[in-house]
């Protein structure tokens, strides 16, 4: 293997954390979670990315979600230039928002009117905001584990006083500072999986509560799957007390199916929130549902949200080039076939090595734990040896294989991923196990 250099990248670091906070523009990539210092991107194709160093990394990050075709697909590509001819932003109605729109409700027949934003972030806060005026209730539940984006109601976590069977309520305090504790009073916190500690909140406080927003699959725990009495659970009791269950799919919409986790799993959410793939790459965020529903938003109703850049040209033609590329050739057979092989790859590789680890997949999402047992809940997931994880990291980066600097995020593959991409990365873990990591996790 060629010699790594890594010089030009620790010069931008450096030079990064001089004007940006930490060096980066969102946490996860100062590789706070592994060490050492974060490689910066000069291009990307397909299924790789270079770096400024010149290295070649295969990778299994994808911008976090959304490029299931792989980077700068040619028909993505074409459209955005088209856009760009044509001006970047208006401030006034496109067609294109009406093509994008029309599109994201074909795939989700549950859904009547969409709206454009330009991140998850927003897309979560203005859906938390319309279940609160749509049904004129305070408080929202959301899950140990579950990522929402950074509004002030979503950085919330669980205190010492967490559900118990005996069916009390959780104590809630923020998970960052600068979110009031006013605030967070108003967000509780349950265990994902946990259908007995939702019933017993909903049984305490059922009729204050707005709306239930959970991720349908959790990414951001690494990946968590719900069982089928968790998700039975959500239903009936969002239905007994009417309050409204949100979807997050920033992660999930269109990347599971052509109907995200909402066709896959079978759901019925009140709100669906979607991001990532829907802007092919760059930044939008939208929310939809029920016409009943999404007709509170102003202009029509008394919900106020607005954005200046919400429906960008640009970012709506991405999208537009994006969904009917999945739509005329789904990925999501050979996704579901790299995947699988990519697990069983992946199990029988640590089953030699005597390292325990548990893999949770759906789809082109996956998570290798370094736990032993099975990870179906978030206090699963944080038994997990962060020390071997870091071995792991730093093994697979050194042979050219770009895996998320974090136990607890899913990584992502592409349909750019084939055959030689699966034996890559297969071989490069077999050196990563055997010269580089000696500790065994318990």
């Amino acid at each position: 293997m060629d010699p790594i250099t890594t010089l030009r990248s620790e010069v931008l670091f450096e030079r990064a954390e001089q004007v940006i906070p930490g060096g980066v523009n969102s946490p996860v990539r100062a590789f706070r979670a592994v060490g050492g210092t974060p490689r910066f991107i000069a291009r990307a194709g397909g299924s790789r990315l270079w770096d400024v160093d010149g290295n070649e990394l295969l990778d299994y990050v994808g911008s976090w979600g959304p490029m299931i075709l792989g980077h700068n697909h040619p028909h993505v590509q074409e459209a955005i230039g088209v856009a760009l001819e044509e001006g970047l932003s208006y401030g006034a109605p496109t067609e294109r928002e009406i093509v994008l729109a029309e599109k994201v409700l074909q795939a989700y027949p549950g859904c009547d009117q969409v709206r454009f934003v330009s991140s998850g972030t927003e897309a979560t806060m203005s859906a938390l905001r319309l279940a609160r005026g749509f049904t004129g209730r305070d408080l929202i539940v959301k899950f140990r584990g579950n990522y929402h984006g950074h509004a002030d109601s979503l950085l919330v976590q669980a205190g010492s006083g967490l559900l118990t069977s005996g069916g009390g309520t959780a104590q809630s305090a923020p998970s960052s500072a600068g979110v009031p504790q006013t605030f967070a009073a108003l967000t509780l916190v349950a265990d994902y999986n946990d259908p007995e500690g939702l019933e017993a909140l909903f049984a305490t406080r059922g009729y204050e509560i707005a709306a239930v927003i959970f991720e349908p699959v959790v990414g951001n725990a690494g990946v968590l799957i719900p069982t089928a009495e968790f998700l039975a659970a959500l239903h009936n009791l969002t239905k007994q007390y009417g309050a409204l269950l949100i979807a997050d799919e920033v992660m999930t919409g269109f990347r599971l199916a052509p109907g995200g986790a909402v066709e896959l799993l079978g759901l019925q959410p009140g709100l669906v929130c979607w991001g990532k793939i829907i802007g092919g790459g760059l930044p939008v965020g939208a929310y939809g549902g029920r016409a009943g529903i999404m007709q509170q938003v102003a202009p029509l109703g008394p919900v106020y949200q607005a954005g200046t850049l919400s429906g960008n040209p640009v970012a709506m033609a991405a999208g537009i080039a994006t969904l009917e590329l999945l739509a005329q050739d789904p990925p999501y057979e050979r996704l579901e076939r790299y995947g699988r092989a990519l697990q069983e790859g992946l199990e029988n590789t640590f089953h030699r090595s005597g390292i325990p680890i548990s893999i949770n997949r759906v789809g082109s999402m996956i998570t290798v734990f370094f736990h032993a047992g099975p990870v179906s809940t978030y206090a699963d997931a944080v038994q997990s040896n962060t020390g071997v994880f870091k071995q792991f990291f730093h093994g697979l980066l050194l042979h050219g294989v770009y895996w998320p600097p974090s136990q607890f995020e899913a990584a992502f593959f592409s349909a750019a991923h084939g055959g030689e991409e699966l034996e890559y990365t297969l071989e490069a873990v077999e050196k990563v196990l055997q010269n580089s990591m000696h500790e065994k996790t318990g």
